[in-house]
């Protein structure tokens, strides 16, 4: 039985830096008529993203002004215009340690 991997490989940029570049699961995107989530496997796509955050995982919010997605053969790539807080919120880790 052939296995299935449950995340792609998602880029995100802008014309002066690369903000994120993993594989995750899940993207929650506000596009320019409704908000969706792109999962593994999702069907072809190219759309319009809203200024907001694009939330990776369900853990890491990335800021953004706008920009243009295009999701293919498994790979989510994304460019963007940058909020004052992108590049920020791209470096922040994704979980603080505990403090004891």
């Amino acid at each position: 039985m052939a296995k299935f991997k449950n995340n792609f490989r998602c880029v995100i940029l802008s014309p002066k830096n690369l903000i994120f570049e993993s594989e995750v699961n899940s993207l929650y995107i506000i596009g320019d008529r409704t908000e969706y989530e792109l999962l593994a496997y999702h069907y072809p796509l190219i759309g319009l993203v809203q200024k907001g955050d694009i939330i990776v995982d369900w853990k890491k919010k990335i800021p953004i002004q706008s920009g243009i997605l295009r999701f293919f053969a498994n790979e989510c790539t994304i460019l963007v215009e940058e909020s004052e807080k992108t590049l920020a919120a791209a470096q922040k880790p994704t979980e603080q340690p505990a403090k004891h």
